[in-house]
């Protein structure tokens, strides 16, 4: 199997997995944010109860980071909703915007979702993570099966922690050769997506191996998986390694256990880049 499989097969409690297989898995992580939260909580309640609680308080974790910045009242008040929420459930993992007095930042705000999400430690190898947002694909650079979803999905996961997800088949791109000084990750994911189309991935996973990717920082990595979603995957994984494991000392409690795609796993395709030839690309304005 894939690593995507593997993940998948392990949260579905399945020995083994086939691509375009429907299984419910369980979720270690649902992320939501002042955009679709509020209708998240919605569907939660309609569908759970007024006074359901949600599956796991310490699963979910609760971001505003898209309507911050701006006076507007109805923008406004989806992050009071959020607030309310979180502190009806007690939910442990909320990173609330809210200024303290004399203007002073408030240091538990921890900025972007995705960024936030592997800061705080929320990003395991081997885990499940499911979020409101379509780059959440960002978290498999850590090893890991992490897609957006839509608020009905994201509301029944917050009442029971399990999603059902069709299983996809992978594309492995195999990234060999030194970056030279003028490429940037974002050059590599957007040498990819040329190669692909913005359509050549969907519902795939995006699997990135060789010399080059082991080289790439967290960060780099992150970049990469970022934008999956641009060429229609489902998501992205890049195998965990030492770079994963020493990113995630000291910010996260939770054991995990990576997985790895087996030498006899089965990819829907190949792709091959000699890095060390590419050069700096420009996303063309259409």
């Amino acid at each position: 199997m894939t690593t995507t499989e593997k993940i998948l097969a392990r949260a579905s409690e399945r020995a083994s997995l086939e691509p375009g297989e429907n299984v419910w898995v369980d979720v270690d992580v649902l992320m939501t944010h002042d955009v679709c939260g509020p209708g998240t909580i919605g569907i939660f309640k309609q569908e759970f109860g007024e006074d359901a609680k949600v599956w796991d308080r310490e699963k979910v974790v609760i971001i505003p980071d898209h309507y911050i910045f701006t006076s507007d009242e109805r923008a406004n008040r989806n992050v009071d909703i959020l607030r309310d929420f979180c502190e009806e459930q007690k939910i442990k993992y909320f990173y609330d915007i809210k200024d303290l007095s004399d203007f002073r930042a408030n240091p538990d705000y921890k900025g972007v979702c995705h960024i936030a999400l592997a800061q705080e430690g929320h990003c395991r190898p081997g885990e499940v993570l499911l979020g409101t947002d379509s780059h959440t694909c960002n978290a498999g650079a850590f090893g890991q099966f992490a897609t957006g979803i839509g608020n009905t999905d994201a509301g029944f996961v917050m009442g029971t922690g399990k999603a059902l997800l069709k299983v996809p088949p992978t594309i492995r791109f195999i990234l060999d050769g030194e970056m030279p000084p003028y490429l940037l990750a974002k050059d590599l994911i957007l040498q990819i997506i040329g190669e692909i189309s913005v359509s050549g991935a969907t519902y795939r996973s995006m699997e990135f191996v060789g010399s080059t990717i082991e080289s790439l920082t967290m960060e780099e990595r992150m970049t990469l998986c970022n934008m999956v979603i641009e060429a229609g995957g489902k998501n992205g994984v890049v195998p965990a390694d030492e770079t994963t494991f020493k990113y995630l000392e000291g910010k996260t409690s939770v054991e995990y256990e990576p997985v790895y795609s087996d030498a006899q796993a089965r990819f829907y395709s190949d792709y091959r880049f000699d890095v060390s030839k590419l050069e700096p690309v420009v996303a063309k304005v259409c």
